[in-house]
This record gives C-alpha cells, sequence and structure tokens, in this order.
C-alpha cells in the first residue's frame, strides 16, 4: 500500500471526530465511540493487528481515563470545598478590588495562573486548577473552559518542570545513530548514543522557548477576543479588544522571563518562572491602573438569567451564594492560602533535587504486557498524581477555614455525583486514543497509525514541512491529549524529515515541540477533562470549534517562522516563512484597529 493511501486511512478517525464532534457538535460520548470503532477496525482489518492488542489498547485506555477521572475528582472537591467554606466570595471579591473587569480577571488568571500552574505540574492541571476557578468567580461554565483551553499553548512545552522537553524530547530522540552524530558534530558534550543527553535537549529547548515566545504574545488578546465574542451581550470582538495595551503588557510580562529562564536555568523552569514573574508586575500594575481601560468601559457577562443554556454546567448551577450568607467573613490571605498551598505541594514534589517525588513514586503499580501483548499502563503513581495533592489541599481547608462537618460533607457528597455525571465521554475518548497509538507491530507491517499519517504530509510537503511540521505535533497532541506524547511520537521522525530536506534539524524538532504544545488547545481528551471539571456536558464540539482558530494561528505563526529560520541560510531572509510571518501579523493587527476603529464609530454614533 503506498505512502498517501495509508495516511488517508490513518486519518479517518480524525475526521469521524472533526465530522460528528466538531460539524455536527455531536457530545463526546456519542461522538467518540463511532471514532474508536473505525480506529480498531482499521487495526484489525487493515494494519492486521492481533486482536489481544487492540483489547489491551482498549485496557490501556480505560485505566489511563480513571487516573484522569481521580484528578478531576480532586479538581471539584477543591472547587466546591472553598464553595462550601465561602472562599470563593472572598475571592470574587478580591478580585473586584483589583478590578471587576471580567477581561483583566481571565488574563490574571488563566494566562499567568494558568501558566505558573502548567509549569509546575502540567498534564492538564491549569484547566483543572484555574477552570474552576473561573467559574467560582462568576463566569459561565464554556467560557472558563474556552478560556482555560486557549492558554493551554505557551506555558505547556515547560510544563510538569520540563517533562514535554527532558521525557518528550528526550526519550523520542534516544537510541538513534543519526542523532547521535549530529550532537557529535555539533560539538555537543553529554551524549551516548543511548540518550541524547541534557546539553542538547537544552538547546533545543531555547529555541522552542524563543518560538513560544514571539507567538504566544497575542494568546491573551485572543482569550479576551473570543470572550467577549462569544459570551457577551454583544458578541463582539472589539470589547476585547479595548484591553490590547494590558494584554499585550501581561504578554511580554510573562514571555521575556520565560525566555531568560530558558536559557539560564534550562527546560525545568520557563513557565514556572514565566507565571510567577508575570503575576508579580501585572496585578501591581493593574492595582496603579497601568494600561487599564477607562473606568467607563467595565466589561462584564450579561445577567445570568439572559445566558445561553449551553454556557452552564452543573458547576455553574451549584455557584448560588444565597446559601452560604451565614458563612462567616474569611480573610483574603486565608481565603487565597489553598490555591497557594496547593502550588508549593505541586513544586515540592516534582523538583527533583528535594527528594519527595521519587518516595511518592515508588508507591506505584503497573500493568505490563496486557492480555500478553506489547501494551502496558507504565506506573500508575496515586500518591505522586495532581489529585492527591488536590485532596489533601480539600482537607487543610477543612482546618484552615474551621469549616463544620455538615458543609464538608456536602462538598464531598456534590463532588461525588458530578464525577459520576461527566464520566462517560472519558471512559469513551481515552480508548480511541490508545489503541490508535498502540496500531504498530501488525501482520501488515505498516508504521502506526501517527507515523504513518506524518509520512503521507512529508511526501506531500517536500521542502514546505517546516510551515506543516507544527500541525503534525499539534495532531499528536490532539490524538494523545499530551504534548510529551507527541514529541515521543515524532520527534525522530521530524528529526529525520529535517535531515531529508537538508536543513538543521534541531529546528524541526523545536517546531514540533511548539506544535505539540499548541494541539492542547482542541485536545480531546483535554477538552473532555475540562469541562468534566466544571460540569459541561456534551458541548466538547462547541468548545473546539471556538478554539480551532487560536491553534491554527498557533501553529501556522510559528511553523512560518520555523520556515523562515531554517532556510534564511541557503534562500535568504526574504522567504516564504518570513513572507507568511508578516502577512499572518499584519493581518491581526489590521483586524484589531478595524475592529476597534468600528467600535469607535458605534460610539459615537
Amino acid at each position: 500500500m503506498n505512502t498517501l493511501t495509508l495516511s488517508l486511512l490513518s486519518f479517518l478517525p480524525i475526521l469521524i471526530v472533526a465530522i460528528f464532534l466538531v460539524i455536527l457538535k455531536w457530545p463526546a460520548r456519542r461522538a467518540m465511540p463511532l471514532a474508536y470503532i473505525t480506529a480498531a477496525g482499521l487495526g484489525l482489518f487493515v494494519w492486521k493487528l492481533p486482536l489481544n492488542q487492540v483489547a489491551a489498547a482498549t485496557v490501556n485506555g480505560l485505566i489511563v481515563a480513571l487516573t484522569l477521572l481521580y484528578i478531576i475528582f480532586g479538581a471539584i472537591l477543591v472547587l466546591n470545598t472553598l464553595q462550601q467554606s465561602g472562599a470563593i466570595r472572598v475571592i470574587r471579591q478580591g478580585f473586584i478590588d483589583i478590578s471587576p473587569d471580567r477581561r483583566i480577571q481571565v488574563i490574571i488568571i488563566a494566562w499567568l495562573f494558568g501558566s505558573f500552574i502548567e509549569g509546575s505540574s502540567g498534564f492538564g492541571t491549569p484547566a483543572a486548577v484555574a477552570v474552576p476557578l473561573l467559574v467560582g468567580l462568576g463566569f459561565p461554565a464554556m467560557a472558563a473552559v474556552v478560556a482555560g483551553m486557549v492558554i493551554q499553548s505557551t506555558p505547556v512545552s515547560f510544563g510538569a518542570l520540563g517533562t514535554p522537553m527532558l521525557v518528550g524530547l528526550g526519550t523520542g530522540l534516544s537510541g538513534d545513530e543519526s542523532v547521535y552524530t549530529y550532537i557529535q558534530q555539533a560539538g555537543i558534550d553529554g551524549a551516548t548514543l543511548e540518550y541524547v543527553g541534557r546539553p542538547f535537549v537544552e538547546l533545543i529547548a531555547q529555541k522552542v522557548a524563543i518560538l513560544h515566545a514571539i507567538t504566544g504574545t497575542f494568546i491573551p488578546l485572543f482569550v479576551v477576543a473570543l470572550m467577549t465574542r462569544f459570551f457577551g451581550a454583544n458578541k463582539s470582538f472589539a470589547e476585547g479588544l479595548r484591553v490590547w495595551k494590558f494584554a499585550l503588557f501581561s504578554a511580554f510580562s510573562m514571555t521575556i522571563p520565560y525566555v531568560i529562564a530558558a536559557h539560564i536555568f534550562g527546560p525545568e523552569f520557563p513557565s514556572i518562572f514565566g507565571g510567577m514573574v508575570g503575576l508579580l508586575i501585572v496585578i501591581p500594575a493593574a492595582r496603579a491602573g497601568w494600561f487599564m481601560p477607562d473606568k467607563d468601559d467595565i466589561w462584564d457577562f450579561p445577567d445570568k438569567a439572559d445566558w445561553d443554556p449551553e454556557w452552564t454546567g452543573l458547576a455553574s448551577s451549584q455557584i448560588d451564594e444565597s446559601n452560604l450568607d451565614n458563612k462567616k467573613a474569611i480573610p483574603l490571605m486565608l481565603a487565597w492560602f489553598p490555591y497557594v498551598l496547593l502550588a508549593l505541594l505541586l513544586i515540592i514534589t516534582r523538583v527533583p533535587a528535594l527528594g519527595v517525588n521519587t518516595f511518592l513514586q515508588s508507591f506505584a503499580f503497573s500493568w505490563s504486557n496486557i492480555f500478553s501483548s506489547d501494551v502496558g499502563t507504565g506506573n500508575i503513581q496515586l500518591l505522586y498524581s495532581p489529585a492527591a495533592i488536590f485532596i489533601v489541599v480539600s482537607v487543610s481547608t477543612f482546618f484552615l477555614h474551621k469549616m463544620d462537618i455538615q458543609s464538608y460533607s456536602t462538598a464531598v457528597k456534590d463532588s461525588c455525583k458530578n464525577i459520576l455525571k461527566v464520566s462517560l465521554p472519558l471512559l469513551v475518548t481515552v480508548p480511541m486514543v490508545q489503541v490508535f497509538l498502540n496500531s504498530d507491530g501488525g501482520l501488515a507491517g505498516f508504521a502506526k497509525m501517527p507515523n504513518a499519517l506524518a509520512e503521507g504530509v512529508a511526501e506531500l510537503a517536500g521542502s514546505s514541512w517546516p510551515i506543516f511540521s507544527t500541525f503534525i505535533g499539534g495532531l499528536g497532541a490532539f490524538i494523545a491529549g499530551s504534548n510529551t506524547v507527541s514529541n515521543m511520537t515524532f520527534s525522530l521522525f521530524q528529526f529525520g524529515v529535517g535531515e531529508r530536506i537538508g536543513v538543521d534539524p534541531s529546528w524541526i524538532v523545536a517546531l514540533q515541540a511548539v506544535g505539540g504544545a499548541a494541539g492542547n488547545i482542541i485536545c480531546v481528551h483535554n477538552v473532555v477533562a475540562a469541562s468534566a471539571v466544571v460540569g459541561l456536558l456534551g458541548k466538547e464540539g462547541l468548545i473546539i470549534r471556538k478554539t480551532l482558530a487560536a491553534f491554527v494561528y498557533y501553529a501556522l505563526l510559528s511553523g512560518s517562522i520555523g520556515y523562515a529560520i531554517v532556510w534564511s541560510g541557503t534562500r535568504g531572509w526574504l522567504n516564504l516563512g518570513s513572507l507568511f510571518s508578516v502577512l499572518i501579523v499584519v493581518s491581526l493587527v489590521a483586524f484589531v484597529s478595524m475592529q476597534l476603529r468600528q467600535d469607535k464609530k458605534g460610539a459615537v454614533i
């Protein structure tokens, strides 16, 4: 079977998702079983996988889904605990004191706080923390999820203390003689044939940080523009774009220290450092009124009675503070302390030098060779999971906020009810992903489906590959739900394509990592998980439709910049990539200017 035919067949499960989930707006619980049947059918009858391997991948998917539900339960429990203690009301008032403007709030919480949490923990934790916090502050559930997904781009490559770099690229590139030869010829220390070594990963990470910093500049602006367009009374992009000064200021406050950290401290710290420094800069600046909207331009959502029913979830309906009027007031610092404790515990348990991670990871179990296949679960670490930290924070809040047993019992019961209602979408989504990823080793001798798909794209793209490389990285994350897995799956393939077309392959690998991060914006099971935290059932396709433009922008601009860089030596800087990059940025600036001019003209009239 030729490469292009095999590539098209590999694309079928993704096409099913696009048609039924995104275009026809089916809920994930209905669309994903069709995608699973398609992937399993291709595996059995085209790839000729043994039945036990497909069954093992399915079971592994169910186990992965249960570990995700464990994290979701912990996140819901923290939200419900803070709601019952009255802390959410105090936190909301604290943000109103900074600014009652929802545009300012979403940038601070989703972009800056979310980046810090991503750097600390990764693996979807920002959505599990920032999204319910936004809902607790009065955001519609869908608006919170859209914001949480769009910021899952710039910080993701350095999430969980650099795991997508150190583990994803480090593992994906290791054991290949051509990579080892390249490293030796480049004079980079630390590599062996079995492992590429930290210095090479650090070199790629620096390139990744630069690409992210350029492309991520507009992400806060995307967040506010999408929010006002889809969830505002006037359905206006312009209302979000009015805060462009604050959005760009917040972007640079994060991305500049982010790049510095990548070059000085290594892959573990860019997102943590960028998010933390950004918060320390932006919050005082907002209090001082820097770059803030005029006092007569305070933007808020419509009255809750006027919200579209599609915007709300189970958590939204539960945030009713009328039953909390009898709660005693909590000082602002004490109300915030559970989130401070959460951040501290995430860092303490994930910094290798402290040794806590080794202890927690020792409590693990795995299931290798499921059903006598090559598929295994890997180590399942219940104590190392962010869920365990969520539960510790919830229990600590019970004592810190001096809650009564009845209130805490209500929080636990509500969390249990919610997790049962939202579990089905994940239980049908992740098995399809695992079948797709574990489709190698069949009697047909084909490469596994993700690689077969990528080979077809590479054959069509030729020397234009750098522009497409980010989309392949994004596709890997869209399927797998992980930048780390995308990098492990495609980094060696991307390196090889870079060598074949005659450009620096380390830049192509960097583009893979950036695209893999951007893919989290539209990743199905990340959307399902984030929606589940706030009880938003059956709206996954609508969310992806709202975030798709942000992903296309991110992958296209970073790919175009990458093309300009890798071909600059032979084709000069005035090449297709630089022209595309300028065109994209100019188009964005022109769109913003046009929207603001129309908005100003409408205000005058």
